[in-house]
């Protein structure tokens, strides 16, 4: 830097202001919209009053004659002398009190900073509503210096309304008081003489030099991040790049009145955040610091500066922020996110998942020209597997790095997808499903994003609501706002009733695996009552197989109302850690499956095959007449089979050459007690998780009832326990078949990787 940078002025609180007005001095938004609470304004005017420092200014002369530019200045001030390099925040303060000017906040609204003065006291007060009644109380102090306003009208009337309030407990104003009043009102509007000190920069200096004394004294006297010192050198270089970034923060805050507009339900993006996408995508990096030398023209590997490349670099970011605030991209992006079951800003735990997730979309788009029929489920997979895992949660700029080092050698379109599924598979495997997620979801937190990911998953699944026909997604539209939200978390056991079990703390009757979504008259009639007393009432009007979905979907093992609730939450945990499973599984496959049309008679009279098979009674043998363990093993069996194949259906009541024998033999009072037996065994002596995988439901066959168990092909090898010993089977043919423990080994290494 040259010798005799800066110089040292001096200046009274109304030459600023003035020279503020006149544009003399510009007010640049180098830094960020205004960001003091209003207390902080108080404390600054406070501070004044009693004498007290309050800082130095850091100016720059602006000594380009031949074409005049200020940093960041709007139309009023294209060409001031002098624009503030530091100090913005205490002269915006002092600006927008002493001229009644409203600021815009960093929500991007209009506010007018009202500061109350007591000048019997000498205090100064934040306006309120009570401040604005209290007569002791000067409302705005603004007064004191607008146009025309007369010190001798500004004490009277404040006498005056002293006095009014005094009347009324008969006390009166004392000559003391009225001296105190008028001095001290006369003090607080002397302060437009109040001095000021301020370091003015060459004008000799470079704008860059200038972004960098700004960085420099700023990373000293407060924390700035690296996104602030981008927006810096944006303001230096390029402003109208982060007024179109402000611009389309604020446009995202409002909604739309027919035109396009970036409004949307998931995100209102800050413009440091839409600087992160435009960085990731132009450069490929996710450290901000990297990118902030790469924009002042450095090179990272000489470390030597040019002015060539700065250019360069900032045609790359421009480029970029292009593409990152199209519209047309930013809404069709949304459109991943509700292809993967999300519906609302409420339901994103992580904005970095999502805006991450907007930088692959980018890439994907713009530089592999990859069509939105094949883009939009991958990249609906990847914020799904993010926002999950909490990938870019923790230390979110490392993960990112290495998420776009992943796609240095990528150099077409087929190739990216697939950097992107291996990547989930490598995240989403069998040990995350069936142990790391089940305990993420062992929490009462609010905003969990395992609880997201469940919801979402209802969604996917086209799941209605619990004891409703009404889909979850269709009662989680974020345009709809009544006084009751459409569907509400439920406490499953309700916390009432759990009091009277001795379990009051929040961590407990809050879990996760305690919340079900219902409609809110439900949740409303369903109170305190305990699960066995509300549930019969709830599930009156649904059928057997929309209770059999109903239970499925909402992780509700069988028999769960009259479960211990430690048991009961974590058996649910396992089944929602399932159902999570199955929603993101249906993100990975190309097509949806079409559903398959289920002809009893037809299933029978194929008779028994790989994925059939007859069983006479579930518990009862019917040559003794008597229940028989034997029966029960022969049943798990079967299914522990199908579920370790390709899936298979089950009949119970059907002997094998196809004869219906019916359901009364086994001795069940109902066939709801029937089916809660069955499920009770599988629980206990296979897993919760298999469980989830069926589908039991009664039918009639010749004038007989017959059980029917449809089982998926299993995600996890399934044993069957008996006694101390565990076994595993498979289907060969049309029948079941043990494996031994080096077979076993060898089955679930090729079947289940």
């Amino acid at each position: 830097m040259p010798e005799n940078v800066f110089t040292e002025v001096g200046y009274n609180l109304q030459g600023l202001m003035e020279d503020i007005a006149l544009g003399r001095i510009g007010l640049p938004d180098i830094q960020r919209p205004f960001v003091w609470q209003n207390v902080k304004v108080r404390d600054l005017f406070d501070s004044m009053y009693r004498g007290y420092p309050v800082g130095y200014l850091l100016f720059w002369q602006n000594g380009h004659t031949s074409s005049p530019r200020g940093i960041g200045t709007d139309t009023k001030q294209v060409s001031p002398d002098l624009v503030i390099v530091d100090g913005q925040q205490r002269l915006t303060s002092l600006y927008a009190v002493i001229k009644g000017v409203p600021v815009v906040r960093s929500n991007f609204q209009s506010e007018r900073i009202r500061i109350a003065f007591n000048p019997l006291a000498s205090t100064f007060e934040v306006t309120s509503a009570a401040i604005q009644r209290d007569k002791s109380f000067i409302p705005d102090i603004s007064v004191l210096w607008s146009d025309g306003a007369s010190l001798f009208q500004i004490v009277n009337g404040y006498l005056a309304g002293l006095r009014a309030v005094r009347e009324v407990t008969d006390e009166e104003v004392t000559s003391d008081e009225e001296l105190a009043v008028q001095n001290a009102i006369e003090r607080l509007r002397g302060l437009a003489s109040f001095r000021f000190t301020a370091l003015q920069l060459s004008s000799n200096i470079s704008e860059e030099a200038v972004a960098d004394v700004f960085v420099r004294i700023n990373s000293q006297g407060k924390t700035l991040n690296q996104a602030d010192f981008i927006l810096t050198l944006m303001s230096v270089f390029w402003d109208e790049g982060r007024t179109a970034l402000e611009a389309f923060s604020r446009d995202t805050m409002t909604p739309s009145t027919g035109q396009a507009s970036p409004f949307n339900h998931f995100i209102q993006p800050s413009p440091d955040q839409l600087l992160r996408v435009g960085v990731g995508l132009g450069f490929r990096r996710a450290r901000l610091q990297h990118a902030y030398s790469i924009l002042r023209g450095k090179d990272l590997e000489s470390g030597e500066f040019s002015e060539e490349r700065r250019v360069e670099q900032f045609e790359k970011l421009k480029e970029a922020q292009a593409k990152t605030l199209n519209l047309q991209y930013w809404h069709d992006f949304m459109l991943c996110l509700h292809q993967a079951g999300y519906r609302s800003e409420g339901m994103i735990s992580s904005k970095n998942a999502l805006l991450f997730s907007y930088v692959f979309y980018l890439i994907g788009r713009t530089e592999f020209h990859i069509s939105d029929r094949e883009l939009r489920p991958a990249i609906a997979q990847w914020f799904f597997m993010t926002a999950l895992t909490g990938r870019y949660t923790n230390s979110p700029e490392s993960a990112l790095e290495s998420d776009l080092a992943m796609l240095r050698d990528v150099t077409a379109g087929s190739d990216f997808l697939s950097k992107l599924r291996n990547a989930c598979a490598v995240s989403l495997t069998n040990d995350f499903w069936d142990v790391n997620l089940p305990n993420e979801l062992a929490t009462s937190a609010a905003r969990s994003p395992a609880l997201f990911a469940y919801e979402a998953s209802l969604v996917l699944q086209e799941a209605p609501a619990l004891f409703s026909q009404a889909k979850v997604a269709d009662m989680l539209d974020p345009t709809l706002h009544a006084p009751r939200n459409p569907i509400e978390r439920h406490h499953l056991f309700p916390r009432g009733h759990l009091a009277t079990l001795g379990i009051t703390a929040t961590r407990d009757t809050n879990q996760i695996a305690n919340y079900a979504y219902v409609e809110w008259r439900e949740n409303t009639s369903i109170g305190d009552k305990a699960p066995a007393e509300y549930l019969p009432e709830q599930q009156m009007d649904l059928t057997p197989p929309q209770l059999a979905t109903m239970y499925r979907l909402h992780a509700l093992p069988i028999g769960w109302e009259h479960m211990d609730y430690q048991k009961f939450l974590a058996a649910r945990r396992e089944l929602m850690a399932q159902i999570i499973r199955e929603g993101y599984e249906r993100l990975t496959q190309s097509t949806p499956p079409e559903p398959v049309e289920f002809k009893l008679t037809d299933i029978i009279s194929g008779g028994e095959s790989e994925a059939v098979e007859f069983k006479s009674t579930l518990r009862v043998n019917l040559h003794t007449q008597e229940r028989d363990s034997r029966m029960e093993h022969a049943v798990l069996r079967t299914l522990a089979g199908f579920l370790n194949t390709n899936g298979g259906t089950l009949l119970i009541g059907v002997t094998d050459d196809g004869t219906p024998v019916g359901l009364d033999v086994n001795g069940f009072e109902n066939e709801d007690k029937m089916a809660l037996h069955l499920a009770n065994i599988v629980n206990s002596r296979m897993s919760p998780t298999a469980w989830i995988t069926m589908h039991a439901n009664f039918e009639e066959y010749e004038d007989d009832r017959v059980l029917v168990v449809h089982c998926e092909r299993g995600r996890s090898p399934v044993y069957v326990t008996e006694g101390s010993a565990q076994h595993f089977y498979v289907r060969t043919g049309p029948s079941t078949t043990e494996l031994n423990l080096s077979q076993t080994q060898d089955y679930i290494r090729q079947r289940f990787g």
